[in-house]
């Protein structure tokens, strides 16, 4: 694998709406669906992939949530390359979990969702 392969939740309807932004923004990364390819096979966490985006690097190692955003803005031409780089930062490792994680529990609420693709909360309620 040359590029970072970014993998979404086909079945979620703001995941894919997300995964289709990816490449307008000239991000050199392959994006896929978590159900058109092997998780074992790459490395990825099923159970973990349910509510946490997975990035797999060309290393075979796997960013979630918003550090793989990092890494898909890392991919990008600047100025969003260098957003990429500040997102991924120590700095931002609490903020940008938090906003990941806000984000993530409410992706049934947002633009794009149907309403199918809630998050269980760690107590397994929706």
């Amino acid at each position: 694998m040359e590029l970072p392969l970014v993998l979404h939740d086909a079945d979620c309807g703001f995941c894919a709406r997300c995964a289709r932004v990816i490449p307008r923004l000239r991000a050199k990364v392959v994006v896929s669906s978590l159900q058109a390819e092997d998780l074992d096979a790459l490395g990825v966490d099923a159970e973990r992939a349910a509510s946490e985006m997975p990035v797999v690097m060309p290393d075979g190692s796997v960013a979630w949530g918003h550090q793989a955003w990092a890494e898909i803005l890392k991919a990008c031409p600047p100025p969003l390359r260098w957003a990429g780089v500040a997102l991924g930062s120590r700095a931002m490792e609490r903020p940008g979990a938090a906003v990941y994680r806000w984000v993530a529990g409410r992706r049934h609420e947002l633009p794009g969702s149907d309403g199918t693709c809630a998050v269980p909360s760690r107590d397994g309620a929706l």
